[in-house]
């Protein structure tokens, strides 16, 4: 990159209160990103979900613990056999396990609605990850432009301690009013405030940048921003691929699967159950078996309204996927509309704004140099040549910003 006195003062104007930089540390837009990815907290907070997710998988499709059941059959509690647990050939020492089996659909809707949870958790940390990469570029690029405005001011207090290092001299002379030196320092301090408030910018902007990459945010940039072009018939046709309208697929798979568990209530589960049941030593010894059937006859009044409740679920998260993809379609469309509008105001004010006001400096300049203008005329000059060049680095600030917003809508593959 070329050298910039601009860009040097604007380092150094951060630098003042990041404190000493290491030898040759620097930071550069692509480098942001990778250390964003690799150390933001909700991507790994969104991995774990994920983890999550895919750990109890196995789990949806096994079938419930066993049951251990101990007990005492037919103890006595009256006449000469009494509590004893081995004079009546009916009393037994029971031991026994059953296992409930749910029906074929409720597993096959079980197992569906954890692997459409997995999904889920997948596409939000793609959501997550692009969050992470927009965020982190549009901090970086706060701190740039934030350092290109300090610049701006810098050059501007140069300027103008040029301009009163030579009244003192011209007040003398007679070729300019003693008012015009108390109007120069006036314009001195106006111009320290507004430094100072670039600096508490770029500090601002160095603190946002930090979240996202630590303590390297406080190295000078590296690089100007990338040039990204946005095609803006692209950006419309891929609104459907949307990484925030991914998640609802499975959301919609995950629902459809609740419909399928609440529809296999109607069938009912079953159970089996094995017992060894042991009688005194004078008796034989017992095996029990036995199968359980639920009888779901009131599925008008239990198993039907839970399935018209997770039927609206279905339509509740369709609705909620459409309401989502046209939000976004506004959104994108006057980011679009912004950004062409920002394109136009940029290209005039590059191509005749920054020549005009230079234009009016010189001449301002070239007239009080030769008696016939006075310096409030030059100031004037100077400081709307200056707020043109501000301008331009808003244009360019806002022009980065909604590229980096509207390239970040959709994952890469």
């Amino acid at each position: 990159m070329l050298f910039s006195p601009h860009r040097a003062c604007a380092v150094l104007a951060a630098a003042a209160l990041a404190g000493p930089l290491p030898a040759h540390a620097a930071l550069s837009f692509d480098e942001a990103g990778r250390l964003a990815r690799e150390q933001a907290p909700s991507l790994a907070a969104q991995q774990h979900a994920l983890a999550g997710a895919r750990a109890v998988q196995p789990a949806a499709t096994a079938l419930p613990d066993p049951r251990l059941s101990v007990g005492i059959d037919n103890l006595p509690i009256s006449g000469a056999d009494r509590f004893s647990l081995t004079r009546d050939f009916m009393t037994m020492q029971r031991i026994g396990v059953m296992q409930e089996v749910p029906n074929r659909g409720k597993r096959e809707a079980r197992a569906a609605g954890a692997l459409a949870r997995i999904e889920r958790e997948r596409a939000m940390l793609v959501v997550a990850q692009l969050a992470v990469q927009r965020e982190a570029a549009l901090a970086w690029l706060g701190v740039f432009f934030a350092e290109r405005r300090a610049a701006q001011l810098t050059e501007l207090e140069r300027e103008n301690r040029v301009v009163q290092e030579t009244l003192d001299a011209r007040v003398v002379s007679g070729k300019a009013m003693p008012a015009e030196r108390t109007m120069a320092r006036q314009e001195a301090l106006a111009l320290a405030d507004r430094r100072d408030d670039a600096v508490r910018d770029v500090a601002k902007a160095r603190a946002a940048l930090r979240r996202w990459v630590g303590a390297r945010a406080d190295e000078a940039l590296a690089g100007e921003p990338p040039t990204v072009a946005v095609e803006a018939e692209a950006v419309r046709t891929g609104l459907h691929r949307h990484a925030e309208i991914a998640p609802y697929a499975a959301m919609q798979a995950m629902a459809q699967a609740e419909v399928g568990e609440a529809d296999a209530e109607q069938r009912g589960d079953w159970s089996w159950e094995l017992a060894y049941q042991r009688r005194g030593p004078q008796f034989s010894d017992m095996l029990s078996f036995q199968f359980s059937f639920d009888l779901p006859w009131q599925k008008g009044r239990r198993q039907q309204p839970q399935i018209a409740a997770k039927q609206a679920e279905v339509q509740r998260v369709e609705a909620e996927r459409d309401e989502t993809l046209r939000k976004h379609g506004e959104e994108i469309e006057g980011q679009l509309a912004e950004l062409q509008a920002l394109d136009a105001q940029r290209a005039r004010l590059d191509g005749s704004g920054l020549a005009l006001a230079a234009e009016r400096v010189a001449l301002a300049l070239a007239s009080y140099q030769a008696g016939r203008g006075d310096l409030a005329a030059v100031l004037t000059a100077r400081r709307e040549a200056v707020e043109t060049r501000l301008r331009l680095i808003d244009l360019d600030a806002q022009r980065a910003a909604l590229r980096v917003r509207l390239t970040t809508l959709i994952a890469e593959q």
